[in-house]
């Protein structure tokens, strides 16, 4: 667990950093690092999901992902939900924080190098993909803090919680996260960063949390397939 330990405190030490820093920044200066952020996710998300399709066993899975996914999430109204915790505690009470949350969330959690790295580290004790993503996650803490402010901290016991969860899994069952399952968990992840940084960009308001469930469709899937093979 040390990797993910390392992983959640450069999510907090970079939230504080950017968090001092978005004391003095001029709006303009947000409202660009507001495009970056959407292009970076718009970017990393599509990659995610097209560099994936090749690796899936079952094509047409990620749309009754989306599908299920989105429909049970509405009902839930989880994007709502979320927004109105958020804005209820932020000061301003703009949407921002929750909008920068959710995004952050994302790009911490749905990538190759959190999802796999703690599954390496249980299997192997090989940290070195939980080291890179801590790295990664640094950087991009500091520039999402010092656009939405402190309240961007939340994002790292998500993670710890997300990756912990992967690295438990693992070390009970080897084959229990398998590369099948990563595939089709990352192309349905890939296109909820690709929503939200279509948000970002004002483009279009996907409400990316309402399709979390969909992550749960594939897993459900493949034990399934398991138990009736």
């Amino acid at each position: 667990m040390i990797g993910t330990i390392v992983n959640t405190c450069t999510i907090i030490a970079g939230s504080i950093v950017g968090a001092v820093m978005h004391r003095g920044i001029d709006e303009k200066y947000k409202n660009v690092l507001y495009t970056g952020l959407g292009l970076a996710s718009v970017a990393i998300g599509l990659n995610a999901t097209i560099s994936n399709f090749a690796k899936s066993e079952y094509p047409v899975l990620f749309i009754v992902a989306i599908a299920i996914g989105g429909v049970v999430g509405t009902w839930l109204d989880i994007d709502g939900r979320f927004k109105r915790l958020v804005n209820k505690r932020s000061k301003d009470g703009t949407s921002h924080l929750a909008d920068g949350l959710s995004t952050a969330i994302l790009l911490y959690c749905i990538g190759p190098l959190s999802m796999l790295g703690p599954v390496i580290a249980a299997l192997k004790g090989d940290n070195t993909f939980l080291f890179t993503n801590a790295t990664l996650d640094l950087v991009s803490s500091i520039v999402f803090a010092s656009t939405y402010g402190i309240g961007m901290v939340l994002a790292a016991p998500v993670l710890f919680c997300w990756q912990g969860l992967f690295y438990l899994v693992a070390s009970i069952s080897a084959s229990a996260v398998s590369d099948a399952l990563m595939a089709e968990l990352l192309i349905v992840g890939g296109l909820m960063i690709t929503g939200s940084g279509l948000s970002l960009l004002q483009l279009k308001d996907c409400k990316t949390l309402n399709l979390l469930p969909a992550l749960l469709v594939p897993v459900i899937w493949f034990l399934l397939h398991a138990a009736f093979q």
